[in-house]
């Protein structure tokens, strides 16, 4: 049974297998996943060979092939919206993307940010594992904030880094380009084809 009946974290490495399972969940989901099979999310699958994260929005459909690695790890962050009641977070959590199916792809983490988004969660963790008084959902929405603004940094460099590889793509196509219509071949053989279907 969970300890707060509006946020729990669930440790992966427990979960019992599972068959395939589709679901739709009442609240906001955070996972941080390795070792798993391959999930469905919407239309878009993940695949969680090399431990990536991944954000649900309420209402939103998960698919599982099934849960039976036992060497699977991570955890589980379970957040019903009511708990972000009257609080900023509650209008701003939409403003973060990846919970949305727009977002084609999960967040792969390097080492380094990895062990800071595990210290946000071992925090919020303790924290609704205490006893709970006035400041404790205020302390916990914080570090949500602060987990999500993490998260949010991690996707950006994440399609930076995509986005100088698709870069240096475009330029050895210019370069080739630009060799083709500098030379004889131009004349010779006219404009290049597409050697796929364009």
């Amino acid at each position: 049974m969970p300890q707060h009946p509006l946020i729990s974290i669930v440790d992966y490495a427990k979960i019992k297998d599972v068959p395939g399972v589709s679901a739709v969940f009442d609240f906001y989901s955070i996972s941080l996943k390795r070792g798993v099979n391959k999930l469905l999310y919407g239309q878009q699958e993940y695949d969680f060979d090399e431990g990536v994260m991944y954000f649900l929005s309420p209402n939103q459909v998960l698919s599982a092939e099934g849960i039976e690695n036992p060497d699977r790890s991570g955890w589980i962050l379970f957040l019903h919206p009511d708990f972000l009641w009257n609080s900023a977070l509650a209008k701003s959590i939409k403003q973060y993307e990846f919970f949305n199916y727009s977002v084609k792809e999960a967040l792969f983490l390097s080492e380094k940010e990895e062990t800071i988004i595990n210290g946000i969660v071992r925090y919020i963790e303790q924290e609704y594992q205490a006893n709970l008084d006035k400041f404790s959902q205020e302390v916990i929405i914080a570090q949500l904030e602060l987990l999500l603004t993490y998260s949010k940094r991690f996707y950006e460099r994440q399609f930076i880094t995509r986005n100088i590889t698709n870069h240096q793509i475009l330029n050895r196509l210019e370069y080739q380009l630009e060799n083709y219509f500098n030379n004889e071949r131009l004349l010779s053989k006219g404009l290049p084809l597409c050697s796929v279907h364009c």
